[in-house]
């Protein structure tokens, strides 16, 4: 923000693990993306990279891509025989414990974690986080709810860690915050303000305090918003051991394609 002008004059250093996250709407309909990469420093221009950095993207592109397949509803194959599709139908889904067995495996093999409590939240219009959702790494007492089917859209979350993959708050200022469903009677008038122009701007999905028309009054009357819960800050965590973490964030669609023919 610009005015922090000490966060505003940080700049990225070769060798850091940095997450870039994008996400547009179009009529309450919504999709996220999001990439790591690696700062190249003098020497890796080429582009390589040191063996730890390699196996920490590469562990998070393949449970990435391992995810993506298992979310996928049994019986959905829009080719092949019809012996080949029947069998398909008598396939189980598989369960959240089945996924997260499998993504660990992989994150074994290149000797990373899995981030804690790293959640994929089946999306709704005008809701990025609707009733179903899947918890990889769960802590204790922390559990998902419900499976993908067809004509769902959900917002399929990875991430990877060098250290144990526990995380921790870090004491960076929140910048990110989201209206919540909760209502609550602000006495500030600033508070009243930034709620205001909230609803009118964003509605219910995620924003920056950049994005508000006056910044130095965003972060003042935010404070009473996140405090009576009307808005929800989105804190800055990060590996408690301090180790890089790689994230990747793909928003997919839950269908069937089929091949029309016409005659001509």
């Amino acid at each position: 923000m610009k005015s922090d002008a000490e966060e505003a004059e940080r700049t990225l250093k070769a060798g850091e693990v940095v997450k870039i996250q994008l996400g547009a709407q179009i009529d309450g309909f919504c999709s996220i993306v999001c990439d790591t990469i690696i700062i190249p420093s003098d020497s890796n221009k080429d582009g390589e990279l040191p063996g730890r950095q390699a196996d920490l993207l590469l562990a998070a592109y393949w449970c990435n891509e391992l995810l993506l397949r298992m979310m996928i509803p049994p019986g959905t194959l829009a080719t092949g025989t019809d012996e080949e599709k029947a069998k398909a139908q008598t396939q189980k889904p598989y369960t959240q414990n089945k996924m997260n067995e499998l993504l660990t495996k992989v994150c074994k093999s290149y000797e990373v974690n899995l981030v804690e409590n790293d959640t994929c939240w089946m999306f709704d219009r005008n809701e990025i986080e609707s009733k179903k959702k899947l918890i990889f790494a769960p802590g204790e007492g922390v559990r998902g709810e419900g499976l993908p089917e067809l004509g769902e859209a959900w917002g399929v979350e990875i991430g990877v860690s060098l250290g144990t993959g526990k995380v921790k708050n870090f004491s960076d200022r929140t910048t990110l915050h989201r209206r919540t469903e909760t209502t609550y009677g602000l006495k500030r008038p600033s508070s009243r303000a930034t709620l205001s122009e909230v609803v009118k701007k964003f509605g219910t999905f995620p924003f920056s305090l950049r994005q508000l028309e006056d910044e130095r009054a965003g972060k003042v009357g935010i404070v009473e918003c996140v405090r009576g819960g009307v808005i929800r800050s989105y804190e800055v965590i990060g590996d408690k051991d301090n180790e890089p973490v790689a994230r990747l964030f793909t928003t997919v669609g839950m269908c069937v394609v089929v091949r029309q023919f016409h005659k001509i």
